[in-house]
């Protein structure tokens, strides 16, 4: 039996596959920039990637041309009257600087301090504008600015196996624009520096998003912090879990070196976040008043990552919770702003070109947010399961506890006293026990 369809359904069909299928964002613009939140082609999980590729966890809420009549200004947030975060109201939200009544971006001024030692960001394929967008991000917030020796971009060899080999020289990757990379480079390498100002800070590159090329930019990239007396590497992509995943645990092991990765930007449990030897770190929202730009409170963001590993054993350092996950290891530990309706700025030029701004959120905000908070404290621990016995050490204290909101399948899982499934331990609280 043959289908007919009318020629309106067929055009009406077309719109929606083309509106679904886009990964810019609508035109017209809105009173809070923008009209829809874009999930970019780097941050689409595809079947069969568990384990082989990795994506990004990044959702834009605007970009620049979603700001037409807004007042461009030469300093602090990009376009006049929006209440998005910028390093100074993170800091004065999560306490990092003494706080200002309200915590508005327009108004809050005292970015973080501090920094030391090595910070490394790993992600896959190259961002030719990558020194000078986070150049000009630094000049529009007043933070540090960068040098050849303070900032440095290193390419990775190619992998040849899950467990961080490499081989062959070390060549620039292929361009990150047509695979969606650039904006979670330039959101990893600017909110990084953003919260860690005088750290070292080095972006590597995998040659590509496969686990091989991932894994072997890891271990480039520890090798840099180990020899810059520790520090930290942060990763904001992930996949599904996978059927021999803990073979990949060892690549997290390196002495000095403490591992951050996002959990994703969905229901359920991605590696590497996964692994008892990174500190998996969740969403959040920061709830503002839409009319004076306030902080009022933080809660979960519903789209987190979060669970019970399928194949990850309870690491020790989480035995106070075993009545909670029972024997399998739960994430995140933490958890940090990720809501792309509560976004933050980010610069990035490479697709659409100069003074091009965005709002982004997704778990990739929180972890190398979380990764600068850490190095920026300054304890610098000999591996990511001593920092996380300090972390689980004394959470009352040295946390924000979420207690509001549900993530999961079928949003099952709530916020609650503690540690739960959405929000880790929570969100940081000073540099207390960090």
């Amino acid at each position: 039996m043959k289908i007919h369809y009318s020629i309106a359904s067929l055009v009406i069909a077309a719109m929606l596959f083309a509106c679904c299928t886009s990964t810019l964002l609508a035109q017209s613009a809105s009173p809070s920039g923008g009209t829809s939140i874009t999930i970019p082609s780097s941050s689409i999980a595809k079947a069969g990637d568990a384990g082989k590729r990795a994506h990004t966890n990044i959702r834009i809420k605007a970009t620049s041309k979603d700001f037409k009549g807004a007042t461009p200004q030469a300093y602090g947030p990009p376009f006049a009257g929006y209440f998005y975060e910028d390093p100074s109201s993170i800091a004065c939200i999560y306490k990092l600087q003494r706080a200002i009544p309200g915590c508005n971006p327009n108004v809050t001024s005292a970015n973080p301090s501090g920094g030391g030692n090595v910070l490394a960001i790993v992600d896959a394929f190259d961002d030719p504008n990558a020194t000078s967008d986070l150049t000009n991000f630094s000049i529009q917030f007043g933070l540090a600015a960068i040098s050849p020796t303070s900032f440095q971009v290193v390419y990775a060899p190619f992998g040849t196996s899950p467990l961080g080999s490499c081989t062959g020289p070390a060549t620039q990757p292929p361009s990150a624009a047509p695979y969606g990379w650039d904006v979670e480079e330039s959101l990893d390498i600017e909110w990084a520096h953003a919260m860690a100002p005088a750290a070292t800070l080095y972006l590597v590159e995998a040659q590509s998003n496969s686990y091989y090329d991932l894994f072997c930019a890891v271990t480039t990239a520890s090798n840099l912090v180990q020899a810059g007396g520790g520090g930290e590497v942060s990763m904001s992509w992930g996949s599904g879990e996978f059927s021999g995943e803990t073979a990949g645990d060892s690549v997290f092991t390196t002495p000095g070196v403490v591992y951050f990765a996002s959990t994703g930007d969905g229901p359920g449990v991605s590696y590497p976040s996964a692994s008892p030897n990174v500190v998996a770190v969740g969403g959040t929202t920061l709830s503002t008043n839409s009319t004076t730009g306030d902080f009022i409170q933080e809660n979960v963001w519903q789209d987190t990552g979060g669970g019970l590993s399928a194949f990850e054993s309870r690491p020790t350092y989480q035995a106070g919770i075993s009545g909670i996950v029972g024997t399998q290891r739960g994430v995140p530990d933490v958890a940090a702003e990720a809501n792309p309706y509560t976004g933050v700025w980010v610069l990035d030029t490479l697709v659409f070109g100069p003074g091009t701004w965005y709002i982004v959120g997704g778990t990739s905000v929180a972890s190398p947010m979380w990764a600068g908070i850490v190095n920026a404290a300054g304890t610098f621990s000999a591996s990511s399961n001593a920092e996380l016995t300090d972390l689980y050490a004394d959470p009352k204290t040295d946390f924000t506890d979420i207690t509001k909101g549900s993530c999961g399948v079928y949003m099952g899982d709530f916020a609650s006293a503690g540690w739960d499934p959405c929000s880790g331990l929570g969100s940081p609280k000073t540099y207390k026990g960090k």
